[in-house]
């Protein structure tokens, strides 16, 4: 909930920095500002009308643009896409891959607002918006997941511990057949359990990372399977709640069971760097 709060203030300051910006905008304000200095005081109906009556009505003028646009469900629709994708940039995510799929479930995004923006009736686009605030959290999850692959990719000691493992475990076997010494064999043996340990602990990370690539193109498809029941909810002129409600509780489980994949692969990561 707070970070759907953030997002709405995110998207409130976005529409009113594009309404004040805008061109229409920038005429009234420099129109306003002309007539003041320059016309200054002027009469209307016999009555001396003082100059800062032009700043009053230019503010007005600017008030009811500002509000116009803040109504317009466009404007406020393409803010809150370009608001989104700007907190999920798709450059920050190194792994061709992983943004190769994050890019395509933007792309479905993007066409689930064109179904709003088409539906027949405003319980349909209020119920689809419901929805879509829904997959916001899913690609947020996706995100996140592409995140801690780049992560893993980036640790190259994770890589060259993982490498090196093998050769010491041997080499720490060799030397426990070959010590006469039984308080020098039993420091080797605690050595060699620690060894075997890291590498299973840096297996599991690996063995992570390949389950969260193929998490990520199978929740893309089960992405797809959303947006095309949505287009078909789009089509309909009236609201069908179990059908909804089937919706929402996909959408659930497949966050769940990415969060669940997150907090996985921090643990195993957590686990190897602590025995680094």
């Amino acid at each position: 909930m707070s970070e759907r709060n953030d997002a709405r203030r995110k998207i409130f300051t976005t529409l009113l920095t594009n309404a004040v910006t805008s061109w229409e905008s920038i005429i009234t304000i420099a129109l306003t500002l002309i007539l003041f200095a320059t016309v200054g005081n002027f009469t209307l109906f016999g009555i001396t009308i003082p100059a800062v009556a032009w700043l009053i009505l230019g503010g007005l003028a600017e008030t009811a643009l500002v509000l116009s646009m803040f109504g317009d469900p466009e404007e406020t629709q393409e803010a809150m896409a370009r608001e989104f994708e700007a907190d999920h940039n798709l450059g920050k995510i190194r792994n061709r891959v992983s943004r190769d799929r994050l890019q395509r479930a933007m792309e479905y995004r993007r066409n689930m607002l064109d179904i709003k923006s088409k539906a027949k009736s405003n319980g349909m686009k209020i119920r689809i918006q419901d929805t879509i605030e829904q997959v916001n959290d899913w690609i947020s999850a996706m995100y996140s997941l592409a995140q801690h692959i780049d992560d893993f990719e980036d640790n190259k000691l994770i890589e060259s511990d993982y490498r090196a493992l093998p050769g010491q475990i041997d080499k720490v076997k060799i030397r426990i057949q070959q010590e006469t010494s039984e308080a020098v064999r039993n420091d080797l043996e605690r050595q060699l359990q620690l060894l075997e340990q890291q590498l299973n602990n840096l297996e599991a990370t690996r063995n992570s990372v390949t389950r969260a690539e193929i998490q990520l193109e199978t929740t893309l498809s089960s992405l797809g399977t959303v947006y095309a029941q949505m287009s078909l909810l789009g089509t309909q002129s009236s609201l069908d709640g179990s059908r909804q409600q089937r919706l929402s509780a996909e959408i659930q489980d497949e966050v769940m069971s990415l969060q669940d994949t997150i907090h996985a692969m921090e643990e195993v990561q957590s686990q190897s760097l602590r025995m680094s």
